[in-house]
């Protein structure tokens, strides 16, 4: 069925930001109520506020969670302690709020692209000792649990819910260029040849969008590049990381591979402008803008799109799921599974300084109940990641898309998510923007990359 996308939330830029701002961030945190303090019956919750102010999806539901909670456990508070900055600031500042026992909350909202690294600095601590203890986490599936759970075998967070990726389309686009409402591309060269078409015959739109660079942080190696990469190969081996040795994998033809299509996107003018697709705002281009007012025709994306288009959301599109297709990304040749998907998502976790860790277990425990979660997977255009959801019809027609999504669940790949990682992923950005602007060949943009690889992982690799 046709349906359009939900609107990613924005995936991490780069892991750094001038220490001095983060220092003024959490003086600003602290005076607002951000330390955990000594009050041992109020729970502090931190977590990223949207900075786009017509969007209010966690904070309202946050407040409702909130309600509940103070109402089941009476004398029992809650302050919710919002960050509102972009994603590079936001793990910025989390990680000086964590650093203090002063700053710290008693939760934290935290992306699975940087837990591994906040559990190496001994920011978080392990909730193995809650969860063997809590009936509903045998609930959720065994892939988003390994989401939170670090090297030591410990877990450090309850995941929230996840995403998956695809191809959104613009069936009126797609109708012009003669192609098909059912499009299924079984193939790298199909999706082109498709764009090429709409090149060809619908001037004045934007044929694909692939995000590249290091302006669109993560949202460029995981929607972009990883969606590439990981389908290269036969699909049974990890081709970033490679878990026998404990090395990460340099000098791969699929790396090459991969970088020579996003090559191909930007030489034969068939993505954004250059200057567009490195735009630091490229994705609320694309969700506010290109593709609600039809001048997208392809867009590799996430699963959370629709989350923009809601009523409510500041940029509605009620006729969203009439307009747009969806199809899944395939692999490199066709080589089985014949589709590729890249999931992450966010988990709740407590710092190893927050001064009241049972109580924000409890708080988990309220906004983790089969209802609440279901709500929440609704309202942000999630996908569910416990079982008892995801087979509940009532969630399975709540919005278009949520099937197609759900269902690639199964067969999705995670990140690994390692401490180094982050410094991989700019890496991955630095590649693909060189051969984006044309400044660097594959060859060169690959080779760049294999080294700035060795130095970041200190020549953990393994050559292939």
């Amino acid at each position: 069925m046709p349906v359009r996308p939900t609107a990613t939330r924005p995936r991490p830029t780069s892991l750094a930001a001038p220490l001095t701002a983060a220092a003024l961030a959490v003086t600003a945190l602290t005076a607002c109520g951000g330390g955990s303090g000594s009050d041992p019956d109020t729970v502090k919750v931190s977590f990223k506020q949207s900075t786009d102010n017509s969007i209010h999806v966690m904070d309202d539901h946050l407040a409702g969670i909130k309600k509940q909670f103070e109402k089941n456990n009476p004398g029992k508070k809650v302050e919710l302690v919002p960050i509102k900055a972009p994603d590079s600031e936001y793990y910025t500042k989390l990680q000086q709020m964590l650093r203090s026992p002063k700053t710290a909350p008693d939760l934290v909202y935290e992306d699975t692209f940087l837990i591994n690294s906040d559990i190496t600095s001994g920011y978080l601590r392990p909730l193995d000792s809650y969860l063997a203890k809590w009936r509903d986490w045998d609930r959720f599936i065994d892939t988003a649990k390994a989401a939170a759970k670090a090297q030591d075998g410990r877990t450090y967070g309850v995941p929230d819910g996840t995403d998956t990726r695809g191809l959104w389309f613009d069936q009126g686009i797609f109708e012009k260029a003669g192609l098909p409402a059912d499009w299924q591309p079984k193939k790298w060269d199909d999706v082109l040849a498709a764009a090429r078409a709409v090149k060809r015959k619908v001037p004045g739109v934007t044929p694909l969008n692939v995000y590249t660079g290091k302006p669109a942080g993560e949202a460029a190696t995981m929607q972009g590049f990883e969606m590439l990469l990981y389908g290269t190969g036969d699909g049974t081996t990890d081709p970033l990381y490679d878990e026998p040795s404990k090395k990460w994998i340099a000098g791969s033809q699929g790396f090459k591979d991969a970088l020579a299509f996003v090559e191909t996107v930007y030489k034969e003018k068939l993505g954004p402008d250059v200057s567009t697709a490195l735009d630091p705002n490229i994705q609320t281009i694309v969700r506010g803008d290109l593709l609600p007012k039809g001048k997208l025709a392809i867009g590799l994306d996430g699963s959370w799109l629709p989350q923009d288009w809601l009523p409510g959301s500041g940029h509605e599109w009620p006729d969203w799921s009439k307009e747009l297709g969806l199809a899944y990304m395939p692999t490199q040749h066709g080589q089985a599974p014949g589709r590729v998907s890249m999931s992450g998502g966010w988990t709740w976790a407590i710092p190893a300084k927050a001064a009241n860790p049972d109580l924000a277990f409890e708080f988990i425990k309220t906004m983790q109940t089969k209802a609440n979660a279901q709500k929440w997977y609704v309202a942000n255009s999630g996908i569910a990641v416990r079982k008892d959801v995801a087979s509940d019809p009532a969630y399975a027609s709540a919005q278009p898309g949520i099937t197609f999504f759900t269902d690639l669940v199964a067969s999705t790949h995670y990140r690994p998510a390692y401490p180094v990682y982050p410094r991989v992923s700019t890496a991955i950005q630095e590649a693909m923007e060189g051969v984006t602007t044309g400044d660097l060949s594959v060859a060169e943009a690959a080779s760049g990359y294999d080294d700035t690889l060795k130095e970041a992982t200190d020549n953990q690799v393994i050559q292939k």
